[in-house]
């Protein structure tokens, strides 16, 4: 996930520990709303909505008190409030200092879409999520992370380096799936799964890939971002050394978002437990031994 070390005048988590404050949430806010008014790209969001829909329909229980955490616009709360009691969403805009508020076992169930990659303290909400929730209650999120938009950052970093003699940070630092799988068991989650849906999109250009960002609202928001313009002449590099790389053979170059999903149950005396140490009616040793034999 990146530097995480203590820096002064850092948020507080809900761990008591300091976390680096990575994004500039106002700058979030800004952008999103920009997009919005502009005409939001929002196939990624849509088809994350979907699968989040179906991996639902694939619970079989039923989950009264719901609440959607930072999931952009109402395309996750329409479809959902007919099915649940109460569905409260809470915006990334809410929490500035990653303080939900929620009162203990409260909540069955916690729904995210596409908004813990913007979580300045994600161990810090996850461990809160896991407070909130009642016994039995479930997490299912889905965030980006892995390897998403790596084509850009190399070639970004690629053109940096020959134009201007250096590179700054552009895209955010993603976890990667043994990341959010350690920090969902570290939250005390069980039966904590994940797994990535990789999605590959084609554009004309480079050009074309930064304005569907754009339209999601999703350009840089690093606090530790390059304050003045790109040069021109490093876009261009940039798109240049972006089509040599990433190009299939009609010309149109890929985009590689990766989007993790996480889902983990609050501990209940219904789930399916480990064995006790000791408690193995046959040795490994000894199946080993019948299977030589």
């Amino acid at each position: 996930m990146g530097d995480r070390r203590t820096k002064p005048g850092m948020a507080k988590s809900s761990e008591n520990t300091a976390a680096p404050i990575l994004f500039d949430r106002a700058l979030l806010r800004m952008r999103q709303a920009r997009a919005l008014r502009s005409g939001p790209a929002t196939f990624l969001l849509d088809r994350v909505v979907e699968d989040m829909e179906d991996r639902l329909h694939a619970v079989l229980r039923n989950f009264a008190d719901v609440a959607d955490i930072g999931t952009p616009g109402e395309v996750l709360r329409q479809p959902a409030r007919d099915r649940f009691k109460s569905l409260v969403h809470i915006g990334l805009e809410k929490f500035e200092q990653e303080t939900l508020p929620f009162q203990p076992e409260s909540l069955d169930l916690v729904l995210s879409a596409l908004a813990f990659q913007f979580v300045n303290d994600l161990p810090g909400v996850l461990a809160q999520i896991r407070r909130v929730l009642k016994p039995d209650g479930l997490l299912l999120a889905a965030m980006i992370g892995g390897d998403t938009l790596t084509e850009l950052r190399q070639s970004f970093a690629s053109a940096e380096a020959e134009c201007e003699g250096g590179i700054s940070p552009r895209v955010a630092p993603f976890a990667d799936l043994r990341d959010v799988g350690a920090l969902l068991q570290r939250a005390g989650f069980a039966l904590p799964v994940t797994d990535v849906d990789r999605i590959v999109v084609r554009y004309d250009s480079a050009f074309a890939l930064m304005q569907d960002l754009r339209r999601m609202g999703a350009t840089n928001i690093l606090v530790e971002r390059r304050r003045t313009p790109t040069r021109r002449a490093t876009m261009l590099r940039m798109a240049q050394i972006y089509g040599e790389r990433f190009a299939d053979p009609d010309g149109r170059i890929r985009a590689t978002f990766d989007v993790i999903w996480l889902s983990g149950w609050t501990p209940h005396a219904s789930q399916q437990q480990p064995l006790k140490p000791g408690s193995a009616k046959a040795s490994l040793a000894e199946a080993v031994r019948g299977k030589r034999d």
